[in-house]
This record gives structure tokens, sequence and C-alpha cells, in this order.
């Protein structure tokens, strides 16, 4: 008796301190004075480098060492960005650069998710074709701009081709580096349920592909968001990029750096969900 009664308090007692591990890991949690923040070490440095360049900033433009032409304080930036917000005079080149970059980072994910899984499933093709994605971005894109206004005009179209041109091959490489770590189990799941290679891909293997996917999504986002704005600043009739064009001819630093400040901080608010969101799928795979 006493042979099957250990087992039996053995479970009990890690169920236990199972327990209250969970409860110690909830109190850290919700009490803000228990293991706060919560960061790592990484991001605690990267905070600090970044608040620590900013208060120099502040410094060298207020004591004069950083001429007021070139660029002004940064709590001056967050003003004139508070005040393009307030007074709603450029809403109509945010919602257009907006539109913009929305449009061509979906555009870039859909063509980058299937070209990359046909040249996955094409191994020949994709031997011929991988050494000149690799060098993709070496080639300076907007030589083409001039090509893409013939063809579509100086409008919203030619952007957003220009956008999806940049962020396309991010997502297409990262596409086929995730089906690339699919295991072999999962693959076989799609073969045993009798699925057609359509579906097996749809329902299967680009979910277990997912970590890899987001870090795509993260680069083709990135650069769509470059490629609009720059395409805004060379020849476009609106769009932020247009305004920071002409606030920059017209020595407005203010506008322009309010615009440009809009601009960063809308990015690394979407870098930074997708980050979290890369990171959960990451624990959930058990990959990190």
């Amino acid at each position: 008796m006493e042979g099957h009664r250990r087992p039996i308090e053995l479970s009990q007692t890690s169920h236990n301190e199972n327990k209250g591990r969970r409860h110690a890991r909830f109190d850290t949690d919700r009490n803000p004075m228990i293991g706060w923040p919560h960061l790592s070490k990484t991001s605690r440095a990267r905070a600090m480098i970044l608040i620590g360049a900013v208060l120099a900033l502040e410094l060298l433009c207020r004591s004069g060492i950083i001429d007021r032409v070139t660029m002004i304080p940064p709590s001056e930036m967050f003003a004139a960005l508070w005040q393009i917000i307030r007074t709603g005079r450029f809403n109509q080149d945010i919602l257009f650069t907006t539109y913009n970059i929305a449009a061509a980072s979906l555009l870039a994910i859909a063509a980058g998710v299937l070209l990359g899984a046909a040249l996955h499933a094409w191994p020949r093709a994709r031997n011929v074709v991988s050494p000149l994605l690799s060098a993709y971005y070496a080639v300076p894109t907007f030589v083409f701009y001039p090509l893409l206004v013939i063809a579509f005009g100086t409008g919203r179209l030619a952007l957003i081709v220009m956008g999806t041109l940049f962020g396309v091959v991010a997502m297409m490489v990262n596409t086929m580096l995730g089906l690339d770590h699919v295991p072999p189990a999962i693959a076989k799941t799609g073969a045993i349920m009798r699925l057609d290679p359509i579906r097996r891909l749809f329902l299967i293997r680009l979910p277990a592909a997912a970590p890899h996917l987001i870090t795509g999504i993260k680069l083709a986002v990135a650069y769509g968001v470059i490629g609009i704005v720059a395409g805004e600043f060379i020849l476009a009739t609106a769009g932020i990029g247009k305004r920071v064009s002409l606030a920059y001819d017209n020595f407005d630093n203010k506008t322009m750096y309010g615009m440009l400040l809009m601009l960063l901080i809308g990015v690394m608010c979407i870098n930074g969900l997708l980050t979290i969101w890369e990171k959960r799928l990451h624990r959930r795979f058990g990959q990190r």
C-alpha cells in the first residue's frame, strides 16, 4: 500500500508546487512592485539608449550646437505633432498615405505568400530565382519609378505598386523559410487527412509556418512604408511624403519634423504590435 501511495503523494506535491508557481507568476504580473518592469535586459538597454539620445538631442538643440535651421528640439517636434493632430489641416494627406501603405502591404503580403509557396513547391525554379531574390534589395528600385508613372500616372496606383515591389520579396523569402521549417510530421498530417495540395497548404503548412510569416509581414510593412513615402517625396500630388517635401523646400521645420515624427511613431507602434504577436507565436510553437 505504501508503494502505491508514494506516487500519489509525489504527484500531489508537484501539483501543489506548480499551483504555487502559477499563483506567484500571477502575483508578479498583477503587482507592479514585483518583477517590474516586464522587459528584458535588451529592451531596457534599448529604451535607456533611446531616452538618452532624445535628451542629448534636446540639449544640443537648446544650446545652439545644432542650428535650428537644421533641426528643432524634440520637445518642439512633439508640440508640432500635437498641433498637426489638433488642427487636422493635414488629415487628407495622412489618410492618403495610410491607405496607400495599407493597400501596398496587403498586396505584398498576399503576393509574397503565394509566390513563396509556389517557389517552395517547385525546387528547380527556386534554385534559379533564389540568387536574384538575395540581390533584389541591392538594386535601386526607384529607377523603375518613371516607368510606373508612365504606366499608372502620378496618382495613387503608382505609389501602391512601388510599395508592393518593395515589400513582396521579403514576404516571399520568409514564406519559403517558414515552409522549410515545417516538421515532416505536420506535413504528413494533410496526407493522412486526404487533403488536396491547396487545402494542405492553407490549412496545415502555412499555419505551422506562422512565426516566420509574421517576420515577413513586419519586413513587408516596413519596406512598404519606405516605398510609399519615398515615392510621395519624389513625385506625388498628396501624402505625408509630399508635405514633408514641401516643408523642406520652405524651411518649415515644425511641419516637416512633426510629420516625420508622426510617421515614426506610427511605424514603431505597428512594428511593436507585430513583434508581440511574433514572440507569442514563437513561445506557442516552442521556438523561444
